[in-house]
This record gives structure tokens, sequence and C-alpha cells, in this order.
């Protein structure tokens, strides 16, 4: 908050203090309040509305018409008073009626004010009011202004707590309500099982104090908490149990760079200067945090936010004395742990023999909270709705990630229902196991490659537990990703070279930076900004090719990680032929410039393209002649050939890869890629699939590069597999293809003793 905003605020709060300290009943404290605002601020109206029993209404104004108070009343998402509280949004509006969601009441009087903004009152994270203010000209309020509304109305929240008048029946809609058995489907973010009782991460800690009496103590307590909390989070980075390498470390140390960001603690701060005590402070900031982390829909920026937000949670646990996690507690039994998010480092904190999964409100696949867990062993579901409201402390809960839900107090049949899955996919798990020196070999004695997909240093373990040939797919924007700011060539090197010691003598396909789209970095922003269609705009080869410098520090850190070794190197969402060419050029002029100055390089550099992109299929003859290998990457080729984004929940399973057109169009590939003598594999979902492996094989696909959990599962299916009669049976469906290619398929590998389990 500027100091402008903070003076601003101070003001109002040093005269809303005495009112607060008074005797006098709630309703002329507000209508005190809204007086006080709106001189404070030299505005026409000022309203405060509260949320009762489903319902805002008006409950004090000063120049609307007073016959309108406790009259007036809003719905939820009603007019601009109830999106502000649905939303828990702020509206800044210069013509107040230009909104969509504008409500005229006439009881107000208000048709002769023009400008409005309003902000939540918001309690225990949900909105329980509205303060509003107008004014007859059309005019955008200041940002001070909207600061100091936001801080006076975390101090209303607290007056009206006080007085009684928090909805209740509102409250009452977030409390468990019924002890039957319920499953909530979520998102696999780490695959697994689990059981064990639920156990909230920690409880709320509600800021009861909210205006300072002594600023300057309020900013040593601010500082002491800093002091401690750094504390905590050095030692939690130095024990972690699961090794020193990783790409779990780097994210740490990024969540250890925002503990000591100075931008941060510079915000607390203003917030005291304001008036605010020291957990108000936090709790406003935190709350600036929450609005925008629901206006960014980059994922990288959220889960970075979602840092922000669990170091404020144990900032204010430290400087309020409530220091009561679950995991400083202490798990007592068998646990599934529910929260609305986590930090990796409170993570750590619970004891890995309790935890059996975890559970979230929220959460992402590339959340840093998801790469720690993993590195755990944890099963933890995403994006749970309402799991906080339907799940009470001491369920039982059965928690299958790899199904994607969750049994909360189930049956004695449900219960037998899990275990009796958990027993069968161990037993799976061991029999896959058992093949991991065992090839892929079909019955009629044809050898299928099998490779693993990577984008962590130590996914790279898996080709030892799994027995796979190499890693297809090493994805090298996952670096990028967890970074706080571009990585520099010496640490990119130093990832490269350990990845390709850990894999020996099997081979590493490392895919060029893969940025963009829906993998923004905010370090490397856009000059045109926003994309409307950024899975089909300016990312992977396409951005890589205009940052040259990008691109170029990435070539010297492969070319020198592989020195003495044989570099496979593959471009990312090739279109054209020419754009294959000059990436080839960007690292043979780097090979050069390496030569020139007596650096080691590898033995030989193999290049290689992704089609991804249908016009790339358009241009094989000119693309062919020119690469050592070809990947098709299946899932971003899924969406653009049929038009349908992936991340569009009502098209996400609209489009088989079993369709007769998916299959069609790598049948054209596969033809002209042997014929060139170029190595062709399916990268992506699709041949991770047992069924859809078998089929790809039936095309004349020889090379898979899929998930290290698909590994056992698809080579088991390979070994009870002919070759020959899939390939025979295949062609026959593709020259008169059935209205149900999958059921035609499963019913084959049925007919034919084929493994799918």
């Amino acid at each position: 908050m500027p100091s402008s905003a903070a003076a601003s605020a101070r003001e109002i709060l040093t005269r809303l203090h005495d009112v607060m300290a008074g005797r006098n009943p709630a309703q002329a404290k507000l209508d005190a309040v809204v007086g006080i605002i709106a001189e404070a601020m030299d505005s026409e109206v000022c309203s405060i509305y509260l949320l009762r029993e489903g319902v805002l209404e008006l409950f004090a104004t000063r120049g609307l018409a007073k016959e309108a108070v406790h009259v007036t009343k809003l719905a939820l998402g009603e007019g601009l008073v109830g999106t502000i509280a649905e939303g828990v949004e702020v509206l800044n509006l210069d013509e107040a009626a230009s909104h969509p969601d504008f409500a005229y009441k006439p009881e107000t009087g208000e048709e002769r004010y023009h400008s409005f903004a309003g902000v939540p009152i918001i309690r225990r994270e949900r909105a329980v009011g509205v303060l509003a203010v107008q004014h007859s000209e059309q005019r955008r309020y200041q940002d001070v202004e909207i600061e100091a509304l936001q801080t006076v109305a975390m101090v209303l929240s607290e007056l009206i707590a006080n007085a009684g008048l928090i909805d209740t029946a509102g409250a009452a809609k977030d409390r468990v309500q019924s002890t039957a058995a319920v499953r909530l489907m979520g998102l696999k973010l780490v695959e697994g099982m689990g059981s064990g009782l639920a156990v909230f991460h920690q409880p709320r800690v509600i800021v009861e104090h909210t205006v300072a009496e002594d600023i300057d103590a309020e900013r040593h307590r601010v500082y002491a908490a800093f002091d401690k909390m750094r504390e905590q989070i050095e030692r939690m980075t130095r024990e972690a149990e699961f090794g020193v390498d990783g790409e779990h470390r780097e994210v740490l140390e990024t969540y250890k760079m925002f503990a000591y960001d100075e931008g941060w603690a510079r915000r607390i701060n203003e917030a005291i200067d304001s008036g605010l005590t020291a957990e108000a402070a936090i709790e406003r900031v935190q709350q600036r945090t929450r609005q925008r982390m629901r206006q960014i829909d980059d994922p990288l920026l959220a889960d970075r936010m979602h840092d922000l937000e669990d170091l404020s949670n144990r900032l204010l646990r430290i400087v309020s004395g409530q220091m009561g996690t679950a995991a400083q507690l202490g798990l007592r039994q068998d646990t599934i742990l529910i929260a609305r998010n986590l930090g990796p480092a409170e993570l750590l904190e619970y004891d890995k023999r309790r935890l059996k999964g975890v559970i979230l409100e929220e959460g992402s696949l590339t959340a840093h909270v998801t790469i720690v867990a993993r590195a755990m062993g944890v099963p933890v579901l995403g994006r749970v709705r309402d799991v906080r409201r339907l799940i009470a402390e001491g369920d039982l809960l059965l928690l299958d990630s790899v199904a994607g839900n969750v049994f909360a107090r189930p049956s004695a049949a449900m219960e037998e229902a899990f275990d009796a899955k958990l027993a069968l996919r161990q037993k799976r798990r061991a029999a896959f196991a058992a093949l991991r020196d065992v090839p892929p070999v079909t019955k009629d004695g044809h050898r299928v490659t099998l490779m693993v997909n990577a984008g962590l240093r130590d996914d790279a373990a898996a080709l030892d537990v799994t027995g796979a040939d190499g890693i297809g797919l090493f994805r090298t924007e996952f670096q990028f990703l967890v970074s706080a700011t571009l990585p520099q060539r010496e640490r990119q090197q130093r990832l490269y070279r350990e990845v390709l010691d850990a894999a020996g003598e099997r081979p590493v396909v490392f895919r060029t930076v893969d940025i963009g789209g829906d993998k923004a970095l905010p370090y490397l922003q856009h000059a045109d900004g926003d994309e409307e269609n950024p899975a089909m705009g300016w990312r992977a080869l396409r951005l890589a090719l205009e940052r040259e410098g990008l691109m170029k520090a990435q070539a010297r850190a492969l070319i020198e990680a592989a020195a003495g070794r044989t570099l496979n190197v593959m471009f990312p969402m090739v279109s054209e032929a020419w754009e294959f060419a000059e990436a080839k050029a960007l690292f043979e002029a780097q090979r050069s410039w390496l030569a020139g100055r007596g650096r080691r390089l590898p033995l030989e550099i193999r290049y290689g393209a992704m089609l991804e992109v249908p016009a790339l299929a358009e241009q094989l003859d000119l693309l062919l002649p020119e690469i050592d290998f070809l990947s098709v990457g299946t899932n971003d080729l899924t969406q653009f050939l049929f038009a349908a984004d992936r991340a569009n929940p009502k098209l996400a399973e609209r489009y088989d890869w079993l369709s007769p057109s998916i299959l069609r169009f790598l049948r054209r590939v596969i033809g002209p890629a042997r014929e060139a003598g170029v190595t062709l594999a399916v990268c992506g979902e699709m041949g991770g699939r047992p069924l859809e492996a078998m089929t790809l094989i039936g095309l004349g696909i020889e090379r898979l590069s899929i998930t290290p959990a698909a590994i056992g599962p698809v080579k088991a299916m390979v070994r009870s597999l002919d070759r020959g009669a899939i390939g025979a049976f295949v062609d026959g469906l593709l020259a008169r293809p059935p209205r149900d290619m999958r059921g035609a398929l499963a019913a084959w590998a049925a007919e034919n003793g084929v493994d799918l389990a």
C-alpha cells in the first residue's frame, strides 16, 4: 500500500477505534462508521451491506435514503453488491449502470450517483458483507482509495463479529451435516492409494484485534516472526529426508527465496503503517494475494501465489502464538491430510510413516507441493471441491488417487472393495516388477522399445526400477518452470549431465525447452501480452527461435553436458521443415563455437523433431532426409487434429485416440519414415495405455515413450501379443472403420488373450 493510502487508512482507523471501543449498540456504531468513512474519503455515499440468512441487507448508509436501511436486500450474485460478495472481489466503476450485473433499487434513491466502488468484508475466507462508496460524478476511484477501503473492511469484520452480526445461517453451511458415506472426485496429482483418518492441516487463525495501539511494537513483532519463520524453513530444508538431489530441492530453494522476499515484508510493514496490528497486516496482504490468485489463469504463477499463501499462514501462526498445525501436534495414527492448499515446506513437517495421503481443495500437477509429494511417495488428490465442508475431522477416508476419488465414512462393503483393489494393485505391481529384466518381445518375436518420459533429475531412477530402454522424452522446461529466474547455463548443464550419468549406456532424448502457452514464465513475458489461444500460440520452438539467447544457452549446456557421449536433441512443435533447419543450425553453430575454444564435444549429435502440428506431415519429404528420428506427440496432435482444446472439460473425453482419423494419420506418417530409415516413436499418454499401445504396434510403431508407471502394464501386453495378427486386424478396421473402433479392438484383444489388465 503506498504511503498516501496508509495515511488515508490510518486516519479512518484512528476514528473507528473510538467507535469500536464505545458502548453504543451495533446499529449506532455502523451508522457512525459510514459517516466517518464518507467524510474521510470525501464521498457522497457510504453504505454497509451485511449477509443475513444468505441475503445481503443494507445495514447502514450515509447518502442513500434512510428508509432503505433493512429494506433493500440483494441475493448473492445479484447487483453489484451481490457480485462482490459472491466472487469475493473488488469493483471500481466510473459508471455503475453500465455494468452487466447492475440492479436498480428505487427505494435507495441512488439514481443520481454514477461512480461506484465496493470491497468485500471478509471473515474466515468468506464474504460476510460489502462496503461501498458512490459519487454523482463519473470517475474511477484511485488505487489508494481502494486500498483504504479494503483495510477498513478488515476492521469492520471484527466490529460486526463482536456485535454478533455474522451470518450464522451461512456459516452453518460450512459445517459437515451428514454422517452418511460420500464419494468425492478430484484430479490425480500423485498416483497411489491409502487409507486413514481425516486430519485437517491447520486450524484457521482468526484475527481478533485489527487496530494497532502501538505501530512500532507491531512492527517489532513482525520482524521477530520473520526471523523465526526463516529459521524454521532453513531447518526443514536441511533435514528433508528424500535426499539432496532432485528438482524438489530446487523447489525448496525457490520457496525459501520467497521467505526472504523483501517486497512481501515491505507490504506487511506498509499495512502496519496504516494502523493495523501485526496479525491484521499479514491477513490484509494475504487477502490481496488471494484476490490476485482468483484472477490468475497461468498455473505456474498461481502455484507461486500458493507458496506465498503458505508462508503467510506460517507467519500468522508465529506472530499470533497459535503454532498448532497437525504436523507440529504430531500424527497419532494413519492419516489422510486435508487442506485447501499446502506449501512444500509444510508437507515436509509430517511424519511419512503416518501420512498415507493428501487431499487438497486446490492444487495442480505443476504445484511445488506436488513435486515434493512425488519425491516423498505420498499420494495426492487435488481440486476436490468442498472437501473441508463435506469431511469432518476423524472421518475414515479411503483415498484412490489413481481413480481420482476418495470415500469418506465408507460402509463395510466399500472398505472391503477398497482393500481388495489395493491388494490387487500390489499384486499387479509385484508382477510388473518381476518383468523388469524381461525384454518386451511379442509372441511372434518382434522387439518393441519401451522408454520413459521424464522431467526431473530423479525420474532417471525409473530406468532401473522398470527396466526401460532409455528416456525417450526428457522435458527440459521443468527446470525453467520451478525456477524464480531464468536458470543459468551452468545450472542447466549440471542437470543434463546428472541425467546422462544416471542413464548410463541407455539413450536420453532431450526435448528443447517447451514454454509459452499454458507454461508461461513470469520472468520471460511475451511482448504481445495474453494470447486468446495460447496452446496454438507463441510457444515452444517458435518462442525459442525468437529468443535466441535462451536457446543458445540451452544448446551449449546440452553439448557440454554430453561431452564424450551421444547427444539426442529433439525440437518441439515443429510446423515446417525450415523451423527444424534453423534450430539445428543454431545448435551446430554452438558446437563450432565450443570446438573453436577446445572444449570437449559429444561423439555424435542426433537431431529429431516432434510431430505435433498436423501441417508437418505435409512436409515429410523435406524433413525426413534431415533428421535422425521423429517422435509423434499424441497429446497436442489430438487437440490440433480435432480443433479441440484438451483443457476444456467438455471436450476432454469427446475425441478418442482410437478414432479412425488419428490412426489413419499415424499410418500416413509411419510408411515414409520407415522408407527413409528414420526412427519413429510415439510420445504421450496414448502409448501408455495397453489397448492404445496394442493398436499402435498393429500400425507398425516399434518404439513408445511413456510414463514409468505404464512400462509394466504395456510390457505385459506386448509379451501376450502377436504383432502380425494385430497388424492384419488393424489394417482391416481402417479399410472399413466400425462405428465403435475401441470396442472392436477390445473385443479382439479379449478373444486373442492379450493382457490389458
